[in-house]
């Protein structure tokens, strides 16, 4: 079907949306009733199969009469003649025109065997078994209008060029309208946002908000009312208000946080008047496009806040946007190999030599090392084809929450269809189409920090302790601000990777806006437009804080003269080039976009010019540019930065000041940032925090705290820590205990409703300890209970109890890593002490007393493996032991030669060499050795590339 016009476009959407809402994801039904409705402004192109039939010819003429026509298509196979004879006969037999068509698949012939395996792919099946349904031949390509001429009569490429002129219709005929429901009776979007917004300011400012906010509110909403705004951001401020309702900790993020109007109607937290923000980074006149506003909620309850949006606006005015997914190397190799027929375990092997996070083609060396042959004619074609198919789209994926809502039914603007995940739907664009179009978005984002966060208050409001709010928790807190110089910061926002923790001691957070250099100079941006040294220098005195202008003192003076925030590249294009702020606005958008896309050089030319012309040195004007590009690497805007760091500020508090409480937090809102439960339960331990084992009498599902009288609670681990232990069933638990304490584990067992699996996790878990003792005993109890039975009613029959001699210390620990991830008996490493120190290897608590350039060798387990993008390919791998953890740097030339170790080693040897600068300690890898066999089959797991 082709849209002539505006009506037959929405018709087609509508069609669309109807036969993908009918079908789960990936799937269509359409009925011929469906199109029994008249497709006004609609060109039907019937495509007749090998064997044309009278009775379809028949219905299409009946159904689309005026507007059907018979597409030819002719390739260079067996029945052309024969076909083309046939479709003379139907057209002229029932009245429908005949146009050339072509069903191009690829842009060249010689893509014929990657079209073939992507049909393969497509149907789950090999070439071998794809049969008919792979082209008889590689001319569904892309043909030169000779070769066209050469195989189709005339007439028919004349009537296709007449019916192409006959669609007219353009993507900017789409009118979209903002949603009405938002704006009282009686009125106006304008007026309206203003009184909510001055509502707003009696509520951030109860003791008056200051001229110059007040200044800014009105060129805000001057400009949201010229530019009709104001229904977007009153969309917003109705689903941040829900949240609220429902206690669901939110925040808005990104450029909203340059918005004063966004502060005043609590979308976002940052008081913009206290910050050097630049309100045109989020809106201006010459960026043409609506605002894009991200607001991040609980991750365990947004999807309450989701379906707030379905029900208040209907699935037909409320959608997500959808991600067009693309292949990576690993997938495509996977999805080739079984489409060239290698078996599950050699495509398993062969995506394995790739790893998840490479996109390019594994080395000769590594193919070898995982048993193929770099020289076999089938591997060779895998690998060609693959290379081929990476960056090709591989499914549409709803976006993370990117809301689209409308006026009018969305049908009407863009297909609409089911997504993967139950009660959501998704339309057929992504983020740049709608951007492209003027549609608004509303990001609806998950993050789990403030699952956490939300949590720890509650735990600390629930025991008495503190009444704390985001906003009640002390600000600029010296003893937090230490902790964070020491680098104490596992589990906390933002500043907890590896890359963080080696800059925390030598940037030495003091204040509230050091948080928000420290967020954003770990980023690509900075280190690739080497601003961090210079900034780090010019921090601790080594280098001399200059200023190209006394005029651009006001835009660098709080980053020492060193640009590190998209906005103060901004402010230079304005101050030092003559840009206007919506000109320095699409700066930055071509600062995102230019590694993709170029466009950068005319702003190198205006940018050099307007700073010449202005006074300033060539030299400058070309290190500023250079910066600027390093930008192009995912540059921070200091409203991210600032936003990120208000919850950096407070996970950080909190785990200071309640480390048990934030511990616990962390944990039941797992799975979430860097570290696994068992290395943050690992590290309150050596916070002097006391952890107690799961416990049918004393756990609940959630982690809980439990106070002896002491300064500092201890740490109960619920139900949610045994692996493969249903929810419901530790519920059930909690709420038949509350009635009474169980008598023995027939009791619980009976009262608990407890299956045999139920059973069997709780015993082996050692979480029976309270009614059976050790864990043989629980197992022994366990087997003997028997289902009671409807004859017996209340009647439980338990077998006598047996004594049994208590796990060794080996077996505890085995049994604990296998259902629970972690131990709360001797650390693993502490066993094999004695045979290290043999050995002559360091732990982590030797480091001390190590000096710098110390060629030494360590073995630890592996908790964790990152490869920032930021690292020109160096693998960060995280080793513990009994004392703490060990930080290794791996450069991208071992990590290839020695892969299999670093990636696969649970238990790694890393000899190397020990480097301590301005307090910031690690290994250097030079050899690395997989000693895992010495864990004795020890379930330890680390998590990578998080």
């Amino acid at each position: 079907m082709l849209a002539k016009n505006l009506i037959g476009y929405q018709r087609i959407c509508q069609l669309i949306t109807t036969g993908r809402r009918r079908s789960k994801k990936g799937a269509y039904e359409l009925r011929k009733d469906d199109l029994s409705t008249k497709m006004i402004g609609v060109i039907v192109l019937w495509i007749p199969g090998s064997a044309p039939c009278e009775a379809e010819a028949q219905w299409v003429a009946d159904t689309f009469p005026s507007q059907g026509w018979i597409a030819v298509e002719l390739h260079y196979e067996s029945n052309d003649s024969l076909k083309l004879q046939n479709l003379f006969k139907l057209a002229k037999q029932f009245g429908l025109p005949l146009l050339a068509s072509s069903d191009v698949h690829m842009h060249a012939r010689g893509r014929r065997a990657l079209q073939d395996t992507i049909t393969a792919i497509k149907h789950k099946c090999t070439l071998a078994e794809a049969g008919f349904r792979l082209f008889q031949n590689g001319e569904r390509h892309l043909r030169t209008l000779e070769a066209l001429a050469n195989t189709y009569p005339r007439h028919l490429l004349d009537e296709s060029i007449r019916v192409a002129s006959l669609c007219t219709f353009q993507l900017d005929e789409l009118k979209y309208e903002y949603p009405h429901e938002v704006v009282p009776p009686g009125k106006t979007p304008s007026a309206w946002l203003r009184e909510l917004t001055y509502q707003g300011v009696e509520w951030r400012w109860p003791e008056g908000a200051s001229p110059k906010a007040i200044a800014q509110i009105e060129t805000e909403l001057s400009l949201i009312e010229e530019l009709k705004y104001e229904s977007y951001f009153l969309t917003v401020h109705d689903i941040v208000r829900f949240a609220r309702s429902q206690n669901i900790l939110c925040q808005g993020r990104g450029s909203a946080a340059n918005s004063a109007v966004c502060f005043a109607l609590g979308i976002t937290e940052l008081d913009p008047s206290r910050m050097s923000m630049l309100f045109e980074r989020f809106i201006s006149k010459e960026r043409n496009e609506p605002p894009d506003i991200d607001v991040d909620f609980e991750h365990e309850r947004r999807e309450e806040v989701i379906q707030y949006i379905f029900n208040r606006y209907g699935r037909e005015r409320a959608a997500l946007t959808c991600v067009a997914s693309t292949y990576h190397f690993a997938g495509a190799i996977r999805d080739v190999a079984k489409a060239l027929g290698l078996p599950p375990d050699q495509v398993d092997a062969l995506a394995k030599c790739c790893g998840a996070w490479s996109d390019r083609m594994p080395p000769p060396e590594r193919l070898q090392e995982a048993g193929f042959d770099p020289g076999n004619k089938l591997i060779q074609m895998v690998l060609i084809l693959t290379d081929q198919l990476v960056g090709f789209p591989r499914h549409l994926s709803q976006h993370p929450g990117g809301f689209v809502i409308s006026e009018h039914p969305l049908s009407t603007l863009v297909p609409i269809e089911n997504a993967a995940m139950a009660d959501r739907t998704v339309i057929q664009w992504d983020k740049d189409d709608i951007d492209a179009l003027g549609l608004m978005k509303v990001d609806v984002l998950a993050l789990g920090m403030l699952s956490a966060v939300r949590r720890c208050l509650d735990l600390l409001r629930t025991h008495h302790r503190r009444d704390l709010t985001l906003a009640t928790i002390p600000s600029e807190d010296p003893e937090t601000y230490r902790m964070i110089s020491r680098a104490e910061t596992l589990g906390v926002f933002q500043i907890e990777s590896r890359a963080q923790m080696a800059m925390l001691p030598r940037l030495k957070p003091k204040t509230f806006y050091d948080l928000v250099i420290e967020v954003a100079i770990v980023r690509p941006g900075p280190i690739v437009g080497d601003m961090v040294h210079p900034y780090l220098r010019r921090r601790n005195g080594e280098e001399k804080v200059t200023y190209p202008g006394d005029e651009l003192r006001d835009v660098f003076e709080r980053t020492l003269g060193v640009p590190l925030f998209q906005e103060q590249v901004m402010r230079l294009a304005i101050v030092a080039a003559g840009y206007s702020p919506g000109e320095a606005d699409q700066l930055r958008r071509s600062m995102a976009a230019w590694k993709r896309h170029g466009g950068l050089e005319p702003h190198q030319i205006r940018l050099r010019q307007g700073m010449l012309e202005r006074g300033y040195s060539e030299e400058f004007a070309e290190r500023i540019f250079e910066q600027i590009k390093g930008f192009g690497s995912y540059g921070f805007p200091e409203s991210h930065a600032a936003s990120f760091a208000l919850l950096t500020y407070a996970s950080c508090w909190l785990k200071c000041h309640e480390p048990a409480a934030y511990a616990c937090a962390l944990i039941n809102s797992w799975p979430m940032g860097f570290y696994s439960p068992d290395q943050v339960l690992q590290d309150a331990r050596r916070h002097n925090i006391e952890i107690r084992p799961v416990d049918v009498t004393k756990s609940d599902w959630d982690c809980t705290l439990e106070y002896d009288g002491g300064a500092v609670p201890a740490i109960r681990l619920g139900f949610r820590m045994i692996r493969g232990f249903a929810e419901n069933v530790g519920r059930r638990i909690e709420v038949v205990r509350a009635e009474r304490a169980f008598s023995h584990i027939a009791d619980l067992c009976m009262r608990a409703d407890l299956d045999r699996r139920a059973q069997d996790l709780l015993a082996d878990a050692n979480a029976l300890s309270g009614l059976a003792g050790h864990r043989h005993s629980a197992r022994w109890e366990v087997a003997g209970v028997q289902e009671s039975l409807p004859l017996f009613g209340e009647v439980i029959i338990a077998e006598e109890a047996v004594e049994l001699p208590s796990p060794t210390i080996v077996e505890n620990m085995k049994a604990d890593y296998a259902l629970t991830g972690t131990t709360l008996g001797a650390h693993p490493m502490s066993l094999l002490r004695a045979e290290l120190i043999a050995i002559r290897a360091k732990s982590s608590r030797d480091f001390a007393d190590l000096r710098h350039g110390q060629h030494i060798k360590v073995i630890g387990i592996v908790t964790g493996r990152q490869r920032p993008s930021t690292a020109a390919g160096v693998t960060f791998v995280t080793l513990e032991d009994e004392y703490g953890m060990v930080n290794v740097i791996v450069w991208r030339d071992l990590a290839e030669r020695q892969r299999s170790a670093l990636m696969h080693s649970r238990l790694l040897q890393v000899k190397g060499r020990y480097e301590d600068k301005a307090g910031v300690r690690h290994l250097i890898a030079g050899h690395l050795q997989d000693v895992s066999e010495m864990l004795d089959g020890l379930d330890v797991r680390s998590r990578d590339f998080h």
